[in-house]
């Protein structure tokens, strides 16, 4: 399955969460935001949302300073 992250394509061998594939990625889902098709994705939401073949997603991360 290929998905676009960030106009990057990436392959997963099999289906997973918009949780998972962050965690793999090695992203903290609290200092995330995700947007899958166009649609902001409710964080509560990331571990019930299975990716799909052809999906694209924008990660933003969260930054901290002063």
């Amino acid at each position: 399955m290929e998905v676009t992250i960030n106009g990057e394509t990436e392959s997963f061998a099999k289906p997973c969460s918009v949780a998972d594939m962050l965690a793999a990625r090695g992203h903290d889902a609290q200092r995330v935001v995700v947007e899958r098709n166009g649609r902001i994705l409710p964080r509560e939401l990331f571990s019930q949302t299975v990716l799909s073949q052809g999906d694209s997603l924008e990660i933003v991360h969260f930054v901290g300073g002063g």
